[in-house]
């Protein structure tokens, strides 16, 4: 995995200059699916779909939150309050902006 210094994100950049501490949720959703990719399996285009039914397991979890942090340079704060079921992938990309934004 390559350790990557910042992320731009580039969404609501007039100038396309972009900001950090942020990675987009379009960029979440690649890495998700690029985690499951490795695994021989494919990240459905439905955010309702089901993490059970496709596979999505706690290990993958991990992998995209490590993968996320390696994007930011930092750390998520997994302390950050409203820790809930996730079920969907729907969840999971709402779960890593919460993360972000604590």
């Amino acid at each position: 995995m390559v350790k990557r210094l910042t992320a731009w994100v580039l969404d609501g950049d007039p100038l396309g200059f972009g900001t950090m501490s942020s990675v987009a949720r379009g960029r979440v959703r690649e890495m998700m699916g690029e985690v499951m990719t490795a695994q021989g399996r494919s990240l459905p285009a439905d955010d309702t779909a089901d993490l059970r039914e496709i596979g999505f397991r706690s290990l993958d979890f991990s992998e995209l939150a490590l993968r996320v942090e390696d994007e930011l340079g930092d750390e998520l704060n997994f302390d950050a309050p409203g820790l809930r079921r996730i079920a969907t992938v729907g969840d999971v990309l709402d779960f890593i902006e919460q993360l972000q934004s604590a």
